[in-house]
Formats: C-alpha cells, structure tokens, sequence
C-alpha cells in the first residue's frame, strides 16, 4: 500500500476528519499507512481519539471498499491529490480541516493560488446573474482563477463568465466526483475541467446532502484570497462561505442590492457586518494591490470585450435563431437543438460580443 492510497482509505473511514487526522499524523510519525495497521487499543491512545473512532480505523477493511474505491479513480482518469503534493492549493493547506484529499478532473496550477471565490444564491434575479458574469470575466481577464460551487445560480454565472474571458475556472463539488449536481451543469463541468478544474473531496457515489455542500463552502473559502458574495438572501448557503473567509482571516466583499430584494438582504447584512462593500472589480483588486499591481491590469475597456468574430458553431446556431426577432431562452434551446448549458455559455458569449442583448424575463433579440 502506497501512501496516497492510505490517505483515501482514511478520508472514507467515518469518524476520521482533517483535524482528528492531523492528531493520529502528528502521533505515528506522519505515517498514514501505520494508523490503517494500528490497534484498536494503541488507536485509542491517541490524544481526541475516542473508542467509537479507534474502532472505525481498526476494522476498517470490514467497512469500505478501498480496492473498488482505487479501481473506480484510475478508470475514470480523476487524480487523487493530498496535503504533501504539490499540486495541493498552498492557501487550502493553511486552514486548520484541511481535506485530506482532493479528487481533480483536470489541473490544478500555481496561479490558482490567485484565485477568488464568487459564491451566492441558487435563485437569482437577472441582476445578480449578470453581475456575477460580468465581474467574473473581468477578474478572469486579469488572470484571477473564479472559484465556486457549480451550483445553480451565481455560481453558474460565475464559471460562465471566467470561460467566456477565456481564464481558469475552479468547481468544488459538494458530491462524489462521478456525481452531476446540478444534473443541467453536465456540459459545464466538462468545460470546468479543460480549463481549470472541478475537485472535491468526497468519495466516489457521495450524493449530495445538507451536510455536504457546507463542507464544500469550506474549500470553496479556504482556496481563496478572498470570498465574492453577488446575491444571497438572510439564509443562503453563500453566508455559510463568507463566515469560513472570516475565520481563515480572508477578505469578505459583498455586492449591494435592491433595498427591497430579499435576495440582497444576506450582502447587505454582511456590509453592515464590515464586509467591504464592492460595486466593481476594482473594489476587489484595490485590496490585492501586491499582486494585481493597477500598472499590470488591463484597461477597463479590454476587460469588458470578449474576442471577436469568427463565431463558434453553437454561437452561430444561436445567433441565427433570434434572426426573426427576440425569443425566449428556452426557445432557443428548442430552435438549435443544443443543451441547455451551451446555449446559456453561448449566449453569454454573444452578449459579451454585443452582438445580442438581453430583455427582461430571459429573452434575448439581436444588436442590430
């Protein structure tokens, strides 16, 4: 047994965390290969490690399946990564649960050091979507990695967004890696890949819950200089994101909203909380001058214009279809025979191309 392989035994034993981890680490000279081979009783030895764990690590042939487990990652190309790699993020390694491992489909870089979190609600207005679009291809323009949940919503728009300016874009799934979640962000997730990557770290078959995606906001705001909240209402799971920046000592920036949206409430509760208020990107560079030094941007007007003609395919496709005048985006969907997910990043793109603009209720009409 090698050790990244004991490493993904460990992270699939119940019972057996980061932090509980770092104590039977710190106790069997870092040898992760000697806890899988310890006694119940020398387990139990161990300072926080309780009888109910020591028995969980002792039987654990009895309760996993690591040989199906390994066989199910070098099928499906996904990599395992752990702390000692180092492909591992450098800032996910400073927090104190840091996963124990990390499965990647694609490729994690040094640059992403550099990267932001844009997180916020699943059921968003055109406002919070277009904001998070927008602020993301600006930031991935620059050359800051957007990281983010793959959920429904803000996070959507935010990979959508660092695609289109072409940058590097980072999903932290709250589900086994083989899992699609949501099931319309299939396409998305390939294209994630390609250019960045989607982790998690979560065994394979993992289905989501309501413990799993706090768990992933914890990667989501560990991996990050700083946590980017567009549109959350007083309960969303984007407060969850911000409230782990706070205690990694990473920047909180919050977008205002409508005062009468119950989707601007969570931002503006966070400002209120002294979360800085951010009306564009420069609000966030400004606070990362160190590295984004104003002399290395690029002009505003460049970070606003994506490349443009020749047209992709499915730019094409959808270009032609609003030709008799504006329809609906499912529509459009209907009309190109193209998924969901492609239509929405061509549309995106075309947008950014200003060769279409977007009407109220999600219909779209050509620029004339």
């Amino acid at each position: 047994m090698e050790a990244i392989e004991a490493f993904v035994a460990l992270n699939m034993i119940d019972h057996v965390g980061p932090v509980r981890l770092r104590q039977l680490l710190a106790h069997f000279d870092n040898n992760p290969i000697a806890i899988l081979h310890a006694t119940a009783a020398g387990l139990s030895a161990v300072h926080g490690i309780g009888e109910e764990t020591a028995q969980a690590i002792s039987s654990w042939q009895h309760s996993i399946d690591l040989c199906a487990e390994l066989k199910r990652i070098s099928e499906s190309g996904v990599r395992v990564i752990c702390g000692m790699d180092t492909e591992y993020p450098p800032l996910l390694r400073e927090i104190y649960d840091p996963p124990i491992v990390l499965y990647v489909k694609g490729a994690l870089q040094p640059n992403d050091r550099h990267g932001l979190a844009l997180v916020g609600s699943r059921q968003t207005s055109p406002y919070g979507t277009e904001t998070a679009r927008r602020f993301a291809y600006q930031l991935a323009y620059t050359g800051i990695t957007i990281i983010s949940g793959g959920a429904r919503g803000i996070d959507t728009a935010a990979h959508l967004g660092a695609l289109s300016a072409k940058g590097r874009t980072i999903a932290v799934l709250g589900t086994g890696i083989d899992r699609t979640f949501p099931p319309e962000n299939a396409d998305l997730f390939e294209r994630i890949a390609a250019n960045g990557a989607v982790i998690t770290q979560f065994p394979f078959n993992r289905p989501a819950d309501k413990q799993s995606f706090p768990i992933r906001n914890r990667i989501v705001a560990g991996m990050s200089l700083g946590t980017v909240v567009i549109e959350a209402n007083h309960k969303s799971g984007a407060l969850i994101t911000s409230d782990f920046a706070v205690d990694y000592g990473r920047q909180v920036f919050a977008v205002p909203g409508r005062i009468d949206s119950p989707r601007s409430k969570g931002c503006h509760q966070l400002i209120k909380k002294g979360a800085k208020l951010c009306e564009n990107i420069e609000d966030i560079l400004g606070e990362f001058e160190y590295i984004f030094p104003p002399s290395n941007r690029p002009e505003p007007s460049l970070t606003m214009t994506a490349p443009a003609l020749p047209l992709s395919p499915s730019e094409q496709a959808v270009h032609a279809s609003l030709a008799e005048g504006e329809r609906a985006a499912d529509e459009i969907i209907r009309a190109t025979d193209l998924g969901a997910s492609t239509v929405n990043v061509a549309l995106f793109s075309l947008e950014m191309k200003r060769l279409i603009r977007q009407l109220p209720g999600r219909r779209f009409v050509q620029v004339s």
